[in-house]
């Protein structure tokens, strides 16, 4: 210890950090609340989902009866009276409920597990993930494989999006929804799920040129997959916000047609 130094505080000290370390778990938990509060509301919704050939991406697939030309394949009949959107959410939920980089986010700004760096967590116990629930995040690799379907849908809905009034254009909807499936697409491409899935439980890749490949591409792309999951997960809402105005009749769509 250097000669007069001040005394080392008590171990009951949280943290010796005199920065805003606070300030990033807060405005985590602001912005994880806010979409979750958003998306919450918007899978009651039963009206203004879709609009022309644009649909919800909280909505695809549309499988009730209740989604009335927008319904990609009626799986649900007439007795199913709720949002359609309760039907398929939870995939798309599941996935990145369980997603490692979600994980870190919310265990450090709603549980304070830890909230940062050096900082003390308030929990008196700690038994990581072997534990009910969170023994459950084991299934984010069926959540992922489940994903699949869902992006293969959405980029089949970005597709039917270019279906304009009058032949074939592009409007801010096309967009918009075209983006939000890029972004699935890069954040399931970039998991950790993938990258295992891609070159995992092998004795030898070279053995295996094609996973080994596959690997090293998903590998580039897993490190960026917190930057796709901060980008995807806003543009849902976003994306579905815009169609539902343009659907209550509140904004019009802009649009070219490329082809009349």
């Amino acid at each position: 210890m250097q000669i007069g130094a001040p005394p080392r505080p008590p171990a009951r000290v949280a943290t010796l950090r005199r920065d805003h370390w606070w300030v990033r778990p807060a405005g985590t938990a602001f912005f994880l609340g806010t979409l979750t509060a958003y998306a919450i509301w918007t899978g009651f919704q039963t009206s203004h989902f879709a609009v022309g050939s644009y649909v919800s991406p909280l909505f695809s697939p549309c499988i009730a009866t209740d989604c009335g030309s927008r319904a990609d394949v009626v799986i649900i009949g007439s007795w199913w009276k709720w949002s359609p959107a309760l039907l398929v959410m939870a995939v798309p939920i599941g996935v990145r409920a369980t997603c490692y980089y979600y994980r870190k986010l919310y265990y450090r700004s709603f549980w304070l597990s830890p909230p940062a760096c050096a900082v003390t967590e308030p929990h008196a116990r700690y038994s990581g993930e072997s534990r009910l629930p969170l023994v459950l995040q084991n299934v984010h690799r069926y959540f992922w494989a489940a994903s699949i379907l869902v992006a293969a849908m959405l980029t089949a809905d970005a597709v039917d999006a270019f279906r304009q009034p009058g032949g074939i254009g592009i409007g801010v909807g096309t967009v918009l929804i075209s983006l939000n499936g890029i972004a699935f697409w890069a954040y399931l491409l970039s998991c950790h799920a993938c990258r295992h899935f891609a070159g995992g439980g092998l004795r030898s890749q070279f053995a295996h040129p094609i996973r080994h490949h596959l690997w090293r591409l998903t590998s580039r792309l897993n490190a960026r997959h917190g930057l796709f999951a901060l980008i995807s997960l806003p543009l849902v809402m976003f994306t579905d916000g815009y169609i539902r105005l343009v659907a209550a009749g509140i904004i019009a769509d802009p649009h070219i047609l490329v082809f009349g």
